[in-house]
């Protein structure tokens, strides 16, 4: 069996020589490398905003809802938005910003992993596009719409970035 993987260019080639410091999925699975994390930004997907909502969809307690909600919205991912039911207090509802929106193809691409590999070839569920019912899948693509495979994925040192 042959290894497929990106390719590391320049300085990246020697594994040896260097630590992935700043490593932007570290930093991501900090905000939402949770169970709790991930299966609220799936009920967010799927229209789910209040507190009580989230904490049964997803099977947590409140307190665990209670903080996967917080570290949500102090990154950026859910805004806290007012409202108030006729003679009860005024409470929040979730809603997903245009960061948790596009967090969302991670969410899509633990669902289409798991469809694939933890569901014995049938999954509960299918996601289709709206027009046509065609399933949609995620992939990796270039600019110009073509499939881009692993082994033409290259990995190289961002020349923009400053470590601060």
């Amino acid at each position: 069996m042959s290894v497929m993987a990106v390719v590391l260019e320049g300085p990246l080639r020697d594994l040896a020589s260097w630590q992935p410091a700043e490593c932007s999925i570290a930093k991501a699975l900090d905000v939402i490398g949770t169970r709790s994390a991930i299966l609220i930004l799936r009920e967010a997907l799927y229209g789910t905003t209040r507190f009580d909502g989230f904490a049964a969809r997803v099977g947590i307690t409140d307190a665990a809802a209670a903080t996967a909600l917080r570290r949500l919205t102090e990154a950026g991912l859910l805004r806290k938005q007012p409202y108030r039911e006729e003679g009860k207090r005024t409470r929040h509802e979730y809603v997903l910003t245009e960061c948790g929106r596009d967090a969302l193809p991670v969410v899509l691409a633990l669902w289409q992993w798991g469809d694939k590999y933890l569901q014995d070839g049938v999954p509960p569920l299918e996601r289709v596009e709206n027009d046509t019912g065609e399933p949609v899948r995620l992939d990796l693509r270039a600019p110009d719409g073509t499939e881009v495979p692993l082994e033409n994925v290259r990995v190289r040192v961002n020349r923009s970035w400053r470590r601060r």
